[in-house]
């Protein structure tokens, strides 16, 4: 299946987010409950643990937008009416999931880490044919995403391990 317009193989992006999301969570089944926990994996404060429910946020996010656009009712727009992507206010959101996120357990945040991945591919799995906004969505908050965070969690993870 390619991309409307677009000519994206699905299955290698696929393929691509699962070889990514199996490094990621690789290195943070390396940590201990302790270490995914500490603060440090950014000078903002932010542990393993808030790097996970980060990107559990936009996979959450990216699967709602699918499945908006599997059913004909995507608009381009938050549930507010805010724009989605240009003119979406990123750290905001950010600033919520870590803030849902941080008094959680590590094992709710990895389960809504696995939640929120699995429903954006099974709705990638429906899709007719893939648009190229969901295309978008689905590079931005898969491998995309885990590629702009994987070298410093290996950083981390070593400085962690030394």
């Amino acid at each position: 299946m390619t991309v409307d317009g677009v000519g994206t193989d699905i299955r290698a992006l696929v393929e691509d987010e699962r070889r990514s999301w199996g490094e990621f969570q690789a290195l943070l089944a390396s940590l201990s409950p302790e270490q995914a926990e500490r603060p440090g994996y950014f000078l903002e404060g932010w542990s393993a643990k808030d790097l996970l429910a980060h990107v559990a946020g936009w996979l959450a996010e990216a699967g709602q937008v699918l499945e908006q656009v599997r059913v004909g009712s995507y608009t381009g727009r938050d549930e507010v009416g805010v724009p989605l992507g240009q003119g979406m206010d990123i750290e905001g959101r950010n600033a919520v999931f870590l803030e849902a996120n941080r008094p959680q357990p590590l094992r709710v945040v990895h389960a809504e880490a696995y939640a929120a991945r699995t429903r954006l591919l099974q709705d990638v799995g429906q899709l007719v044919g893939i648009t190229a906004v969901a295309d978008l969505w689905l590079r931005k908050a898969g491998p995309e995403h885990y590629a702009e965070h994987l070298p410093r969690l290996r950083e981390w993870v070593k400085e962690l391990s030394g």
